[in-house]
């Protein structure tokens, strides 16, 4: 048997991606009793939101399911950028005759600095916990190991991969520029060499002595099957699951999808203040050509962000939403999450044939 799969105690190489703000726990619950590796991003919510989460899951499936945390350093606000951020999306909310915010502030906390999430996944102990933009400390590592958690960590490139193994975790998943939503680098300032998923997962098998899972715009059974041929132990998955009607995206993210738009994916800073690929809207449009040191910090700038897209969604306008996708986006499909898993494993078994 696969030992990354033993190890995640699911028997399908495909991990229903953690898509904080659009997969629901019915969506991993439905991942999960397929056969897959289903996961909640709760890196949004509060320790009491995300415990009802997990509890959410264990109440419509006894299979594991992964738990997903965002371990950026602690926000430093900056008054006189956020200011001027505000400033420069004025002109936006006057076009929605909405007034813009104030002030900015840090809309969620880091796992890194939140010691109620951390206690409550040490007491939940959820079968997998997984995490993006770096690490917690050894301490919060140790005890989820020791209440039985298998621990997993995103990398865009082999340092960061190097000190996930260093730190003991169970296996890495290697994001490839391509991939949907917020790009995973511990230092959002420093170099990116911006590698692609098959190339930084075989780069990965080749260099470390951990299980390695792919990401980044694998959208069907053989794109889980080239994955694994090059020693991925699995393959994860998230925009080929926004469309099921598990998923939380809205009508316009919906629509979208299944637009030209979907040709069109770019990596943007202006929605949240971190780099993420997101369709090209209204909102992407905004920062092309804007300076990251001219947007606000993350999640300040996320702040002002949902502020917009909120106005714009109560004016019938989706077109200032956080509408994240990967590359792969014009090969998304509708479907249930539990017959999608089944469709990707049809595929796989036929590009193995």
């Amino acid at each position: 048997m696969n030992p990354l799969l033993e190890k995640l105690g699911v028997r399908l190489p495909i991990i229903q991606a953690p898509m904080a703000g659009t997969s629901t726990p019915a969506m991993a619950a439905a991942a999960s009793s397929a056969g897959a590796l289903g996961s909640i991003g709760v890196g949004a919510v509060d320790a009491a939101a995300a415990r009802a989460m997990i509890d959410q899951v264990r109440a419509a499936t006894d299979r594991p399911f992964n738990v997903n945390l965002f371990c950026y350093p602690p926000a430093t606000p900056d008054a006189a950028r956020e200011a001027g951020w505000i400033a420069r999306l004025a002109p936006e909310f006057g076009r929605l005759e909405a007034a813009p915010p104030t002030a900015l502030c840090e809309i969620y906390k880091t796992f890194v600095t939140d010691e109620a999430m951390q206690a409550m996944l040490i007491e939940a102990a959820p079968a997998v916990v997984s995490f993006h933009f770096g690490l917690p400390s050894a301490s919060v590592m140790a005890g989820l190991k020791q209440a039985g958690c298998v621990l997993l960590a995103s990398a865009t490139n082999l340092e960061e991969a190097r000190a996930i193994e260093r730190a003991g975790i169970d296996a890495v998943v290697a994001q490839g520029w391509e991939a949907g939503g917020h790009r995973g680098l511990f230092d959002q300032h420093g170099p990116d060499p911006r590698l692609g998923a098959f190339a930084l997962t075989r780069l990965l098998v080749r260099e470390l002595s951990f299980p390695v899972i792919a990401a980044g715009g694998i959208m069907d059974g053989a794109g889980i099957a080239a994955a694994l041929e090059l020693g991925a132990g699995a393959a994860q998955l998230g925009t080929a699951f926004v469309a099921c009607p598990e998923s939380s995206a809205d009508e316009g993210y919906r629509a979208a999808l299944f637009s030209d738009a979907a040709w069109n994916t770019t990596m943007t800073t202006a929605i949240s203040g971190r780099p993420a690929r997101c369709l090209a809207n209204r909102f992407t449009a905004i920062g092309d050509g804007v300076a990251p040191s001219e947007i606000a910090g993350y999640p300040m700038a996320y702040d002002a962000g949902k502020a917009l897209a909120a106005a714009a969604k109560a004016r019938g306008d989706y077109g200032y939403g956080a509408q994240w996708a990967g590359q792969g986006a014009p090969l998304a499909r509708s479907l249930p999450t539990a017959e999608l898993i089944t469709v990707l494993m049809d595929e796989f078994a036929a590009a193995r044939a």
